[in-house]
């Protein structure tokens, strides 16, 4: 996930750099966001080191790019850790004086705000009717606990610890697929030719995974069958290596009766070589090579029929890349593909030009045997709105 971290000038923003480093080595993309006064609090090394990427609050530096516009499009989270008194008032009055406030207000991504600062300023009436406005913009305020402040003084204003921050920007999706076991297959397969060379394709496996990082951050136990794929399966997947058709098939089998969900974001081979050579095949002079090739079996018509003979309750969500010349075209073989395959749900993107392999980014239509929508973004955004279809399914 792609999370905006903002900090403001308060003393608490050395709590900052712990839940930079909580977030990165969760798996999320960070881009840290401080405003002039917390970089007198906390140094850029510090963060750029702990997120891995450049740290710029000018807001008139690369307007080129403007940065603002990007940044809030960007993010899929912000949190702003710490949120000083002086902060909550310019974001409640709506006031874009710096970066970090005009990305806030032109993002349309969830916003988590934690508070510190002394008590008194806490308790004032005007902190509590600017915390109660952007509470009522949809705002998610991450109270303060009660410690010791800068000072010598204790109480009711302290930020919250940096690991209770952490758990609370994903409490609303913790929990909500736990007990339930999704297998995911991701990738291509790679059909061996001779014993160094392969059919395959150029599937990379990154909405796969993107996918597997949502169920677990939905609390899901995850199995991830690894079909060559080009990315790290995220923390947390159990992870089953499956490089040809036939492995993947016999590996799904395996696991059809403890699965709650199976999730078919992988390009299957066609086609298999009848006869790999044993050994490497050789260039000979002007000879020609014949390779025959064979059809692979239809691993998730299978799957489904399968489920069905022996009553599992299962949810089946398959996937169809499609090199079609329009959305009408890729509609009607998406629907074609549903009723043939015996999902719940199919996702079908356009695959024409080669240009979504490899992609952060992807569109994609989700279909549910009822109706149809189009879904576009980063794989992850994509990923999250799946999950959610998902989560529905299974409440029925």
């Amino acid at each position: 996930m792609r999370i905006l971290v903002g900090i403001t000038g308060g003393i608490a923003a050395y709590k900052s750099a712990s839940l930079v480093r909580l977030l990165t080595e969760a798996g999320h993309e960070i881009k840290v966001l401080p405003t002039a006064n917390a970089l007198k609090f906390i140094g850029s090394a510090t963060l750029e080191a702990l997120s891995h990427n450049s740290v710029d609050p000018d807001l008139y530096s690369q307007v080129e790019d403007v940065k603002h516009i990007k940044l809030a499009q960007e993010a899929e989270l912000v949190i702003v850790a710490p949120a000083t008194a002086a902060f909550l008032s310019r974001y409640a009055n709506g006031l874009a004086d710096d970066l970090l406030l005009n990305v806030l207000l032109a993002t349309t991504a969830p916003v988590y705000v934690a508070p510190a600062m002394h008590t008194e300023m806490w308790n004032n009436p005007a902190t509590k009717a600017n915390v109660d406005t952007l509470i009522g913009r949809g705002v998610n305020i991450i109270e303060p606990g009660v410690g010791r402040l800068t000072g010598s003084d204790t109480g009711v204003g302290r930020m919250s610890e940096p690991e209770d921050i952490f758990k609370q920007l994903f409490a609303s999706r913790d929990g909500s697929l736990t007990g339930k076991r999704v297998v995911i297959a991701a990738g291509g397969t790679q059909e061996p030719i001779d014993a160094v060379r392969f059919i395959g394709n150029r599937s990379s496996g990154k909405q796969g995974a993107a996918l597997a990082k949502s169920a677990l951050m939905r609390g899901a136990q995850v199995t991830l069958i690894d079909c060559n794929m080009a990315v790290t399966a995220p923390n947390g997947a159990e992870v089953i290596k499956a490089p040809t058709a036939h492995e993947l098939q016999r590996t799904l089998e395996q696991l059809l009766g403890t699965a709650d969900v199976i999730m078919m974001p992988v390009a299957v081979s066609d086609f298999s070589i009848s006869n790999p050579y044993p050994g490497k095949l050789s260039r000979v002079e002007n000879q020609t090579v014949a390779i025959e090739l064979t059809p692979n079996p239809d691993i998730l018509t299978g799957l489904t029929a399968a489920a069905r003979a022996s009553n599992l309750k299962v949810i089946f969500v398959g996937f169809a890349a499609e090199a079609v010349s329009s959305p009408i075209e890729l509609l009607d073989n998406a629907k074609k593909k549903y009723s043939k395959k015996g999902v719940q749900l199919l996702v079908a993107n356009n695959v024409s030009g080669g240009a979504i392999f490899g992609s952060d980014s992807t569109e994609v239509v989700l279909l549910d045997g009822e109706s149809d929508k189009t879904l576009a973004g980063t794989k992850e955004q994509v990923a999250e709105q799946i999950l959610a279809k998902v989560e529905k399914l299974l409440e029925r």
